[in-house]
């Protein structure tokens, strides 16, 4: 599967080790930095990149990562078509998969340790979504609210 990973300044330590056990695990990584914890960039910004990534350049999957995870979250869900969700916990990884049709992974780099986020991410790319008609029906109805805008 190829993923987009991201992080601002402060989820630079964790971008760092995800990226690893994205490759470690087979996954083609598109790097879309931030590598340098100095560098104060927003997560606007790198949620703006992830999105792009995953929307229109071949990514099925993105990990997004700041501070807390919350900024990066509602700056993805901004974007028509994506359906990012702040994990904290294996379920939810992998649950907002199968239920939710999840595409990007918002973590907090300064809120979850390092052996967490594995996880996390374990989970996000190892889940397939089920395509019931359930999900499909409540998919359906969060499409017509984002064209209601």
């Amino acid at each position: 599967m190829k993923v987009a990973v991201s992080a601002d300044h402060a989820g630079v330590p964790m971008n760092e080790v995800v990226i690893a056990e994205l490759r470690k695990l087979g996954h083609e990584v598109l790097d879309l930095g931030t590598h340098d914890p100095n560098s104060g960039d927003d997560y606007p910004d790198r949620a703006a990149d992830i999105t792009a990534a995953v929307l229109n350049q071949g990514c099925e999957r993105g990990i997004l990562i700041c501070g807390s995870g919350v900024g990066a979250s509602v700056a993805a869900n901004k974007i028509k078509g994506i359906r990012a969700g702040l994990c904290h916990d294996h379920y939810s990884a992998h649950q907002g998969v199968e239920h939710d049709n999840m595409n990007v992974l918002c973590l907090g780099g300064r809120v979850i340790g390092t052996e967490t986020a594995l996880d996390l991410v374990r989970a996000f790319v190892s889940a397939k979504f089920t395509n019931e008609e359930r999900h499909l029906r409540r998919l359906h109805k969060i499409a017509v609210m984002e064209g209601s805008r």
